[in-house]
């Protein structure tokens, strides 16, 4: 017997609603709605278009129940650290802030000012990014439109809100925003005060299998999902569900969530907090059943993403796939600094990198397949680093390294990554945060087991995955 999920995944790039069987010996995925999620910028503020991607989630459902299938339940997992927030009355207020907009320059400054950051690190264990949710609400600490807030939501949470009218948190995305306490696994009532925030806009936290609520009625007539429909708790933050989806074997392995981001580390049952740690960029965010996702942000695919879209603008048509062959056949060349935040903003992603080769006295690549080329060797390179610098950090040894995402379907990547950690990648499953949050809910319906390690086995079982070996 298997039972039929729904998981909606929204990606920086694109949202979609993937259908999935999932039972003994089961898990097939299928794809039933797929949009963009595109910012919009309005008044000189990047936004995201929280609503589109709401209106996206309900076509998705309703392509499901219109092949007249009954799911048993739907999970939604997102990006991380964006929120929405919603006034007393549970209208939102304002639409939710991009994280790569510019109005927290210079805020990570500020907030030591008040809280030094090895203080801000111990008690939270998540490395200082200014795009961390702490760091944008101090950003509008003044606006009239947190004034108005009753409850900040991150995105995830706002799309369940919508769906079931019941506002929370779920733990996983919460651990991103740096205002939980490493220690409880709670809001920081300390840190929440030193900063000037109201204790109220934070909800209940919720974990992974917990239900939210049934569907609303209005949601139901409108999508065709049966009346009492849970929407589930997953590991909302995408990387989360994807890591939940690793297929390793044993507990030595590190993992590359790879697509905008690339999200490189291990799987622990405890922080590493050591100043060291700190200082070499690393996080420490919740995993699902309590684990500990140890790891470090790297830029990822966006790099490529902003090319291209910049190449377009310039009318040059050729496509990813297409680079990705003309890169694999040049010889390495120019290597940048992946983390560097220099590549963090939209903009003229060609044009910065070869700034940046200029000043660092590379080699300028010519012509995109170069800059393709440059990317992913920088990617690869910047992979094996933050798996060596794991690895060191937290005495936890690597024999294989696991690329999932997006980013497992780029040969070139993933051989240049193998070859640059000098052990093998296994490649897939694409879409494993849509898997996690499938698995998490088939086991909240009781129809799988109920270890991470039986649901590992069973993406080990079912997806095609492929190896690289070091060369």
């Amino acid at each position: 017997m298997s039972t039929a999920v729904v998981a909606v995944d929204l990606g920086a790039s694109s949202g979609r609603v993937m259908l999935a069987r999932v039972g003994p010996g089961r898990l097939a995925l299928s794809e039933r709605h797929r949009f963009a999620n595109q910012p919009v910028l309005l008044g000189g503020t990047l936004h995201w278009d929280v609503l589109g991607l709401y209106r996206g989630v309900l076509d998705g459902l309703r392509a499901v129940t219109s092949a007249g299938v009954v799911p048993g339940s739907v999970g939604v997992d997102s990006w991380a650290v964006d929120y929405g927030l919603i006034d007393a009355a549970g209208t939102l207020v304002g639409l939710p802030v991009h994280y790569r907009d510019d109005r927290t320059e210079g805020v990570v400054d500020e907030v030591a000012g008040q809280v030094p950051l090895p203080e801000l690190y111990a008690l939270t264990g998540v490395r200082p990014l200014r795009i961390n949710t702490l760091f944008q609400l101090v950003a509008e600490a003044d606006s009239a439109r947190l004034a108005a807030a009753a409850r900040l939501l991150l995105i995830p949470d706002l799309i369940g809100y919508w769906l079931t009218g019941v506002a929370g948190a779920e733990s996983t995305n919460a651990s991103t925003t740096q205002l939980l306490d490493i220690h409880s696994g709670q809001w920081s009532d300390e840190l929440i005060g030193k900063l000037g925030l109201r204790r109220e806009l934070f909800g209940v936290l919720r974990t992974p299998g917990q239900q939210l609520g049934p569907v609303r009625p209005e949601v139901a007539a409108d999508t065709g999902l049966p009346a009492g429909t849970p929407v589930t708790a997953v590991g909302s933050h995408d990387t989360a569900s994807a890591v939940a989806a690793v297929p390793a074997a044993t507990e030595r392995f590190g993992y590359i969530s790879c697509g905008t981001w690339s999200l490189v580390g291990v799987e622990l049952s405890e922080p590493v907090l050591s100043e060291d740690a700190r200082l070499a960029g690393f996080t420490n965010e919740s995993g699902v059943d309590g684990t500990v996702r140890f790891l470090r942000n790297v830029m990822g695919l966006w790099l490529a993403q902003e090319c291209l879209r910049q190449w377009r603008a310039d009318g040059l048509g050729a496509g990813l796939p297409e680079l990705l062959r003309a890169a694999a056949r040049l010889p390495p060349g120019a290597v940048v600094d992946a983390d560097d935040e220099e590549f963090l903003a939209p903009g003229d992603m060609p044009a910065r990198i070869a700034a940046w080769c200029a000043r660092a006295g590379e080699p300028v690549p010519e012509g995109p397949a170069a800059v393709v080329r440059c990317i992913m060797d920088s990617l690869a390179r910047a992979h094996a680093r933050a798996v060596a610098d794991a690895q060191r950090l937290s005495g936890h040894a690597v024999d294989v390294v696991h690329l999932v995402g997006g980013g497992a379907r780029n040969e070139l990547l993933c051989q240049l990554t193998a070859d640059a950690c000098g052990v093998p990648v296994v490649a897939g499953p694409v879409e494993a945060a849509a898997m996690g949050n499938a698995l998490v809910q088939a086991r909240a319906l009781g129809v799988v087991p109920g270890e991470l390690a039986d649901l590992r086995a069973l993406v080990r079982a079912t997806q095609p995955l492929r190896t690289y070996q070091p060369r």
